[in-house]
């Protein structure tokens, strides 16, 4: 027995020094991951880090075109079928939807953390709400009293538009391999939706002043995430008052009077509340879609959903847009396949650059940094 305690204790006294050593070591390990997670979700820079690892251009693009065909039939049902015709009011409920869900996630912690507030002028994000008002608001006028074909006519022109301001502010430039490939997308869609074309003196004026609106709105909601550490439902918190605010004061301009003698009962109602959580699904996808890639292919996106639109309903519902529409998608469709290509091929060039030998490494985090943002600012669609 003596011998037997003796060699249980020595040996014990091993294996209680190993697990001693091993719970410790698993302690360590515990509280670095509890580290790196409080990291990743409570700051600014780990927030974004989440969001482009769990939302990818892809992702985010896809996102973004099943939502917009999502509220394209919703808005029809609210504004036809419904009879909804306050178009201004209809975005301000949306809105207020957005806000209150946005303060809901607050509440449960479940919002990303902002970058600190010296980093981003209170200006721009005071811009970026007004603009946003502007660009929703007039957009939905817009298709309230313009066809379809106009309306696409008018978003057509967002495109130079984008590519002009950016130039403006940023000297940002695009190849001409490129400027090509947008104006055969945009004479495509323009052929496409051509015989729809209608036209309306007050609609086709709301129409032009939407555009450079419009156009501010997305390059915003881009540069400022990709340069600002801002996420997504971030940007959405501290801009949306302001856009309700702006929202406010459009109504009586431009909605007609009798919101308030409208019809609410319950399948209004609904019908109206299924359009308000659409739009706050849109404009977080929307978010989404111009952090991970840019203000021009957003725009090349809503193009390359006019034309699936217009062909799906000719190849499932049997639906006869006429051979020149169908043509012109088809010419779109052609176009958006070469600025895909030319988008892939310059972000592969890009992602090459960083095997090259460097004669700052101290500056190795920036070049980096600054390569990330270009690969991932000119992935395009591939749905």
């Amino acid at each position: 027995m003596g011998w037997f305690d003796s060699l249980w204790g020595e040996e014990g006294r091993k294996v209680i020094k190993r697990k001693d050593s091993d719970a410790g070591e698993a302690g360590r390990a515990l509280e670095e991951l509890r580290a790196s997670l409080y990291n990743e979700l409570r700051t600014s820079e780990g927030a974004k880090r989440q969001q482009q690892r769990y939302c990818p251009p892809v992702v985010a693009l896809t996102f973004n075109f099943m939502v917009a065909v999502g509220i394209i039939m919703a808005n029809k049902l609210v504004m036809g079928k419904v009879g909804f015709h306050f178009p201004i009011f209809l975005t301000f409920v949306h809105y207020i939807t957005a806000w209150i869900l946005l303060a809901i996630f607050k509440a449960l912690s479940l919002l990303p953390v902002s970058p600190p507030t010296k980093t981003t002028p209170f200006s721009s994000l005071f811009a970026l709400g007004a603009v946003m008002a502007f660009a929703s608001g007039l957009a939905n006028t817009s298709l309230k009293y313009n066809s379809i074909g106009f309306y696409q006519m008018a978003k057509i022109a967002a495109t130079p538009t984008i590519v002009l301001a950016e130039f403006i502010l940023f000297r940002k430039t695009i190849s001409i391999k490129k400027v090509l490939a947008l104006a055969v997308v945009s004479a495509g869609v323009a052929v496409a939706t051509v015989t729809d074309l209608e036209f309306n003196l007050f609609g086709a004026l709301v129409a032009i002043v939407w555009i450079i609106p419009s156009a501010m709105n997305k390059i915003l909601w881009s540069t400022l995430q990709q340069q600002g550490n801002w996420t997504a439902l971030g940007l959405m918190w501290k801009t949306t008052p302001v856009t309700v605010f702006f929202l406010g004061a459009l109504m009586p301009w431009i909605d007609p009077p009798g919101v308030l003698s409208f019809k609410w009962d319950v399948n209004n109602s609904s019908a109206v509340l299924i359009s308000a959580l659409l739009g706050f699904l849109l404009q977080w996808s929307g978010a989404l879609a111009l952090g991970a890639t840019s203000a021009t292919t957003h725009v090349v996106l809503g193009q390359f959903k006019t034309c699936v639109i217009l062909l799906g309903g000719y190849l499932i519902f049997n639906s006869d847009p006429g051979f020149v529409s169908i043509g012109g998608a088809v010419v779109a469709l052609s176009g958006m396949s070469v600025y895909t290509t030319l988008t892939l091929h310059e972000s592969q060039e890009n992602s090459k650059q960083p095997l090259l030998p460097s004669t700052k490494p101290k500056s190795t985090s920036a070049e980096d940094s600054t390569i990330d943002s270009n690969v991932t600012t000119t992935t395009t669609i591939v749905v």
